[in-house]
């Protein structure tokens, strides 16, 4: 029943940015740890960045300061800002939700809802 469906993935050039969406259907963004992963091509999937929800929030060391997670409550919607765009970050990006009061970027394995995921290119 809970859907997670993410949106915003495309081709960029190295520098650019993006903005991902993840609408969460039947589950409230507001009370719940939401995070975005990704996976790279031949590679295990990574935890990127989450938001608790006290608003608090934890990125990846590669990832921080370039990226940015934030939810709205009113549209129940996940975002995560893209900037600075590297060709490391060629990923599909997942959009994910945890019942967990407190949550980081370490705790993958305590999420339990996954969208389908949205691809992100970034050419140098």
């Amino acid at each position: 029943q809970v859907q997670l469906v993410e949106s915003g993935g495309g081709s960029v050039q190295a520098g650019g940015s993006l903005r991902l969406s993840c609408a969460a259907s039947k589950y409230a963004v507001s009370r719940s740890c939401m995070g975005w992963f990704r996976q790279a091509l031949g590679k295990e999937r990574e935890g990127v960045a989450t938001i608790d929800s006290g608003g608090y929030t934890s990125y990846k060391d590669s990832v921080r300061g370039r990226f940015t997670i934030s939810k709205d409550n009113a549209k129940n919607t996940l975002y995560l800002y893209l900037n600075n765009l590297k060709p490391e970050d060629t990923a599909m990006y997942y959009c994910a939700a945890a019942a967990l009061t407190h949550c980081t970027w370490r705790d993958e394995g305590r999420f339990g809802y996954w969208g389908q995921g949205t691809q992100v290119t970034v050419s140098s």
